[in-house]
């Protein structure tokens, strides 16, 4: 009696004759190089990841990651600001007998770091808190005569001489506080068009 043979099955060849590999085929994956194998890159886009990979290696950027970035409240950024000018204000009225120059000086970084660091939610408030803290900060070093009504003329007095410091802090605030924004809304503008 005879036995017939089973051969094993063969896999097809294709129309070209050679098999396909297996993620070639209708059901297979494609990974992500082969996603965007077909997608031609345009020379703003090299452009684009040329500047990312010089500014992303530069001493400044890397120093500026290595900076903390707090995220704080409205009222924790008030009072950040007010609590550092009054700090400097004793210490000015230490070491640099009572000089508004030195705190004028002083009073700008801090507005840039209160508009730095107050998170998106709370942006306006660092416009606010910036000239309250500046107003409590001259307590300790404005010129007085002696008792409470002394002591608030020479915060006006102090107030109305350097008013300059005043106002470039809180300019300096109010434009890092509206670039924020703006790039804020234009993310939000993006992730839109991304789901739409």
């Amino acid at each position: 009696m005879e036995q017939h043979r089973t051969r094993p099955p063969q896999s097809q060849p294709s129309r070209g004759g050679t098999p396909l590999p297996p993620q070639a085929g209708r059901g297979g994956a494609r990974t992500t190089r082969q996603a965007g194998a077909g997608v031609p890159r345009t020379p703003r886009t090299r452009t684009r990841t040329r500047t990312r990979t010089a500014l992303s290696g530069s001493p400044l950027v890397q120093a500026v990651r290595r900076f903390p970035n707090p995220r704080l409240t409205g009222l924790g950024s008030g009072l950040f600001c007010t609590a550092s000018m009054f700090a400097l204000a004793c210490l000015i009225q230490l070491l640099f007998s009572a000089s508004i120059v030195v705190y004028g000086v002083l009073f700008l970084p801090v507005c840039v770091l209160t508009a730095v660091w107050v998170r998106r939610a709370d942006l306006v408030t660092a416009v606010v808190a910036v000239p309250i803290a500046f107003a409590v900060g001259l307590l300790p070093i404005a010129d007085s005569d002696g008792g409470f009504g002394g002591r608030v003329m020479g915060l006006v007095t102090a107030l109305a001489m350097h008013a300059g410091w005043l106002y470039g802090g809180t300019l300096l605030a109010g434009v890092i506080v509206t670039v924020r924004k703006a790039r804020m809304m234009t993310r939000k503008a993006a992730q839109r068009r991304r789901a739409a």
